[in-house]
């Protein structure tokens, strides 16, 4: 198996076990790395925000991870609060960063940020991303100014707030935000989404709710009447609820597969895919090994799920999976790997769930929570996870999980 330097679309990679070329991939081990050494680190931190890094700017995430190591390296943000006079793109990754280190403390990242507000040209999205991340106190007094710029925005803004505390109303945002449902039961989402008069939008939050938590056998026979009005799309989190499921979806998929709609169809071929027998595992195996030839970066996560429901029977795979772990420039994919490799080789991953510690990607980092060995460093980083104001309220809640574990039974 040869390694060389990934090349995207039009940025190509340094080597993937170098300092930079493990910032630009957002790896754990590149965050701890920079901690060695955080003024050969620095230029690097800055590349990444000036030029756009991630493989797929839908999914990979890279904010957090910068603002992270601005902060905990002890960096400047100037250059940072300067690209907001940059392009579109450039202005958003600052900002995306901007808007986190205010949150952890950062006076300038915070002025810099009001002050844009008053005159920078995407006054509206900034006021609408600090109105989710900041306490109220730190923005509201903004509303003379977003009075008197707002009617010229290129978009419509799309949040509720702060335009409704301001007293602006939005053309075709005039209803605020439907309440969460995940204070109901299942059986309480399921009724809900069996119901003719549940409107789509509120059964799409019932499927969110449904994917995050334990599999419900119930959603199966309601799966067929949940397409969109016209029937010619799933609607949003159906997939992700039924994948919940796992195998126990593979006796009704049958059914949906010979389906005449075409979205039901579809969801049904998907769900028998990712549920072979152990005879598919050869050609499992080398489709991973010709993507991993060709560089594949995106779409091999769902070949290591498939391969990763067979245990220790997919042994084969085990040496590419390792390779797209350390290689893989699509950051969000990182967690798949690390799970295939748990489900078919745990042995030796104790360093891979320490340095996700660090990772960019929230999965990521769940997995290290989870499952990084109990030793000093990881007990710290944990503690320090949890306490961080920056960080997602999941991962925080799963890192107090855990140091509250640790404090009671040591591991």
């Amino acid at each position: 198996m040869s390694y060389h330097d990934e090349t995207s679309r039009t940025l190509s990679y340094a080597s993937h076990d170098c300092l930079e070329g493990l910032l630009q991939r957002g790896r754990g081990l590149g965050a701890i790395r920079a901690h060695q050494d955080p003024h050969e680190a620095a230029a690097f931190v800055d590349d990444g925000i000036r030029r756009d890094w991630k493989w797929d700017d839908q999914t990979d995430t890279r904010s957090l991870y910068h603002a992270r190591l601005i902060r905990d390296l002890n960096l400047s943000p100037t250059p940072v609060v300067d690209q907001l006079a940059g392009d579109e793109e450039e202005w958003s990754r600052a900002a995306d960063v901007l808007v986190l280190l205010a949150v952890a403390g950062s006076d300038e990242a915070r002025e810099g940020l009001r002050a844009y507000v008053r005159e920078g040209e995407h006054w509206a999205r900034l006021l609408e991303s600090v109105a989710d991340r900041w306490p109220a106190e730190w923005w509201e007094d903004l509303g003379d100014v977003a009075r008197a710029r707002i009617g010229g925005e290129e978009d419509l803004p799309w949040s509720f707030e702060p335009w409704s505390r301001f007293g602006i109303e939005v053309p075709g945002r005039r209803f605020p935000p439907r309440p969460s449902l995940d204070g109901l039961s299942d059986e309480e989402l399921l009724l809900l989404l069996a119901a003719d008069a549940t409107e789509s939008g509120t059964k799409a939050d019932a499927l969110r709710a449904l994917a995050g938590r334990e599999p419900a056998e119930g959603l199966l026979p309601l799966v067929p009447s949940l397409g969109t009005g016209n029937d010619r799309r799933p609607l949003l989190f159906l997939r992700r609820a039924v994948d919940r499921l796992g195998a126990l979806a593979v006796p009704a998929a049958r059914g949906w597969a010979v389906d005449e709609r075409e979205w039901l169809a579809r969801l049904g071929t998907d769900i028998l895919a990712d549920h072979p027998g152990p005879e598919a595992i050869p050609g499992l195996v080398a489709e991973l090994v010709d993507q991993w030839e060709a560089r594949v970066w995106c779409g091999p996560d769902e070949t290591a799920k498939r391969l990763a429901r067979f245990g220790p029977e997919a042994a084969d795979a085990v040496p590419v999976l390792r390779a797209y772990w350390l290689h893989t420039p699509h950051s969000y994919e990182r967690a798949d790997y690390l799970r295939a490799l748990a489900a078919i080789d745990p042995t030796g991953l104790d360093d891979a769930y320490t340095e996700s510690l660090w990772d960019c990607e929230k999965r990521t980092r769940l997995l290290g929570i989870a499952s990084a060995p109990h030793r000093p460093q990881t007990v710290e980083r944990i503690a320090a996870l949890r306490d961080d104001p920056m960080e997602t309220p999941e991962v925080r809640a799963a890192a107090g999980e855990r140091v509250a574990q640790a404090a009671t039974t040591g591991t």
